[in-house]
């Protein structure tokens, strides 16, 4: 079977890896990743936003159906471009994308179809509307561009804004600037708990979940400074966290089912990956939104532990034929290696150096994200996360060993959290789940 893999990131190589043990790999991307172009039978590095030459492509490799890892595309409708060309997609189509693409779209949703899991919100597109509602609430808020930002735009009070006076100067920069390209904004309640993601196959009616996973989205230790697209992640043997309970897991999993029947009957069957982001609250699991695609880092957690046919599963999602799936009973820790300073980082262009033999020796591994490499193969750094490494292992403890542990074969210009997945971290926030439940 040959797959069309679209995207260029760290989600894409895992997508890719998965694939590539039963099936023709072939991919698009927006620069030379050379995890990718490594695994592929063949590759093209192009503008992502270009669905003609994708669907060139696509034809001329007689490619039967294609996988779509990032959100931009899915949100200018690639699958229903493709789908017009006779090529079915593992990916939403630009209505039902709107899950995540519009934020307001989905809090309507919640609304409208009395879903489990719903938080106090509001939508406003007059700025004064939106002031009036921060004076009313009374209590934090969290700030949220309408459409997409790359996992940035979210600004939380008492974490990246001061109060909610500093949250209204937040909302006129959405405004101004049409952040998220939606001259609107969402303001939602404050949620306190512990986030988690579950991951689910979809295939219009049927919902497969994967095991949960924890990102890590601080860009430094401690859980301080400014919110990134994530720094690394962890699942557990159990498919459970250690703070997340059978009965929280499946709620979440009722509500992203709820979710996925109001998708078809509000816009279109949903047929690809939901990723669900959840805040356990001391009322049981919020959700906090939607992404239309895998997570990234979360996706390289749970396709390491899959051990069912993704290409074949793939197949069952366009079909609408979804019946099961099968992940090892272990734990994962995946952590990301960005630049220096970063986010505050620009356009890099040093080379990094990843000695892959010595880290799978270390029977961990390296996915590649936004790094590009040249005709010699050296590897750069851009602005953005450049690699993660990921180890499986019995245990969180084990496995989180592994990876720090193979943080020494990568050498530049480069910075990680070491704290990802560690017992002193997750101890922490086994207590803080404590006393919001108590």
């Amino acid at each position: 079977m040959k797959i069309l893999v679209v995207g260029s990131g760290a989600r894409e190589h895992a997508i890719a890896k998965a694939l590539d043990k039963n099936a023709e790999v072939y991919t698009y991307m927006g620069r030379k990743n050379p995890g990718l172009a490594a695994i592929s039978e063949k590759y093209m590095v192009n503008d992502e936003s270009n669905f003609e030459e994708i669907i060139k492509f696509a034809k001329e490799n007689d490619v039967e159906l294609a996988f779509i890892g990032p959100e931009a595309p899915l949100e200018k409708g690639i699958v229903d471009e493709l789908k017009n060309e006779g090529i079915s997609s593992v990916g939403p189509t630009k209505a039902a994308a709107q899950i995540e693409t519009n934020k307001a779209f989905m809090r309507k949703l919640f609304e409208d179809y009395d879903i489990a899991g719903s938080i106090k919100y509001g939508t406003f597109y007059e700025l004064d509307d939106a002031y009036n509602f921060i004076d009313s609430f009374d209590e934090p808020v969290v700030v949220k561009p309408i459409g997409l930002t790359g996992g940035k735009g979210v600004k939380i009070v008492g974490d990246q804004l001061k109060d909610n006076e500093e949250a209204k100067e937040y909302v006129k920069e959405i405004f101004d600037q049409k952040m998220g390209g939606f001259e609107g904004v969402v303001i939602e309640e404050l949620l306190v708990g512990e986030e988690y993601t579950i991951q689910a196959f979809v295939d219009g009616e049927h919902i497969i979940p994967m095991p949960a996973a924890q990102d890590h989205p601080h860009a430094f230790e401690g859980n301080k400074g400014p919110i990134t697209g994530g720094m690394g992640s962890y699942s557990d043997k159990n498919h459970l966290l250690p703070f997340l309970t059978k009965k929280d897991y499946d709620e979440s999993v009722a509500i992203m089912k709820q979710t996925i029947d109001a998708i078809a009957k509000e816009a279109e069957p949903y047929k690809g990956i939901l990723y669900g982001q959840f805040m356990l609250c001391k009322d049981g699991p919020k959700v906090i939104e939607y992404n239309a695609r895998f997570g990234d880092p979360e996706s390289m957690n749970v396709l390491a532990l899959l051990d069912s046919n993704l290409a074949q599963i793939s197949q069952q999602i366009v079909n609408g034929t979804l019946d099961t799936a099968a992940f090892s009973n272990k734990a994962s820790v995946c952590k990301y290696v960005v630049p220096d300073k970063y986010p505050n980082t620009t356009a890099n262009d040093t080379i990094v150096k990843v000695d892959e033999d010595k880290i799978s020796q270390d029977d961990a591994q390296v996915y590649y994200a936004a790094v590009y490499a040249d005709d010699n193969d050296d590897v750069y750094l851009t602005s953005s996360r450049a690699l993660a490494i990921l180890a499986v292992r019995d245990t969180i403890k084990e496995a989180e060993e592994v990876c720090e542990a193979a943080m020494k074969y990568v050498e530049g210009e480069v910075y990680h959290r070491s704290d990802v997945a560690t017992e002193a971290l997750l101890n922490e926030k086994m207590e803080h789940m404590k006393e919001v439940r108590s």
